[in-house]
């Protein structure tokens, strides 16, 4: 039975390659994708899910441009980790088209009642897209199947040492979405950083065709950052372990626990704090990552990337 997917998204090099790999899979129904400032503003996110669809010839995917900015806090873009374009690396062209003439909220709330089978929406930049969607659609979000959110962490930070960057770009939005109600599950840095594409792999993909070179280009680009900063032989692809999750339950491990999400302090802002020895008596509100199949996670974005062309 195949799975219908929207993904939310902030391309982004992981984003990118997440969107390839739901595109290449046959368990999941790609309904649409809606972009978040992010990984860059909003103009370049949106130009790059276009790009990377038409890559592959999949322009018949639409596309819906949202939130610009988050719901509080000032807009804060993340050049250092993925350049100018929020794709440096290959060269791709322009995008043909463009987005669909709505909001990317009311574009999901379309899709997730329209559609006859329940909805599993993939966040993969900041919620504030995913927050909009609970306070102006209601009913649209209470009939989907489940979020599976790529952000936060048990243990460690990669924009500041206490936060992810998706949930610290915007920490209201997170919150909202964590005390939702809704079935959650959190894909945080504690599994995707033990999930390496290292240069080997990277040259398997070089030999895979052209949509596998231009993911080894991709991956030129976003390794230097992981190496210069963690010393990695290689990159994580965050965004496409959510993906993965979905594809194949069991490959990424989970424990359900309570999440809070830190909104007042300066220090801890963005901070998802996990209960994950279940200290606080709070009922448990996500399925939070624990553990990851690293060999099976890579083998199966490899396999299915080189299908691509």
């Amino acid at each position: 039975m195949t799975t219908p997917i929207l993904i939310d998204c902030d391309p982004g090099h992981d984003d990118a390659i997440a969107l390839l790999l739901a595109l290449a899979s046959p368990e999941v129904e790609l309904l649409g994708v809606t972009t978040v400032s992010g990984n860059q503003t909003l103009e370049k996110t949106t130009a790059n899910a276009l790009r990377v669809l038409e890559f592959v010839g999949r322009g018949d995917v639409e596309v819906a441009a949202g939130a610009e900015q988050p719901l509080v806090r000032p807009r804060f873009v993340a050049e250092y980790v993925h350049g100018e374009s929020g794709l440096d690396g290959p060269s791709l062209p322009p995008p043909r088209g463009g987005p669909v003439a709505r909001h990317a909220v009311d574009f999901l709330a379309e899709r997730i009642l329209g559609s006859d089978e329940p909805v599993t929406l993939l966040p993969v930049g900041p919620l504030t897209n995913v927050a909009l969607l609970l306070a102006r659609h209601p009913a649209a979000a209470e009939r989907l199947g489940r979020i599976v959110l790529m952000g936060g962490s048990i243990a460690e930070g990669n924009v500041t040492p206490a936060a992810e960057f998706n949930v610290w770009a915007d920490p209201e939005a997170a919150e909202r979405v964590f005390s939702s109600g809704l079935d959650v599950t959190m894909i945080g840095l504690d599994v995707t950083h033990r999930a390496l594409v290292t240069p080997t792999h990277a040259a398997r993909l070089r030999d895979s065709g052209r949509t596998g070179t231009m993911v080894a280009e991709l991956l030129d680009f976003y390794s230097v950052f992981h190496r210069e900063t963690y010393g990695f032989d290689g990159s994580p692809i965050h965004d496409a372990v959510a993906v993965a999750h979905v594809l194949r339950p069991g490959l990424v491990e989970t424990a359900h626990r309570h999440v809070a999400v830190e909104t007042g302090s300066e220090l801890c802002r963005g901070r998802t704090v996990v209960d994950l020895w279940r200290r606080t008596g709070h009922e448990p509100n996500a399925h939070v990552g624990v553990g990851i199949d690293a060999e099976a996670f890579v083998e199966l974005l490899l396999e299915r990337l080189a299908t691509l062309d």
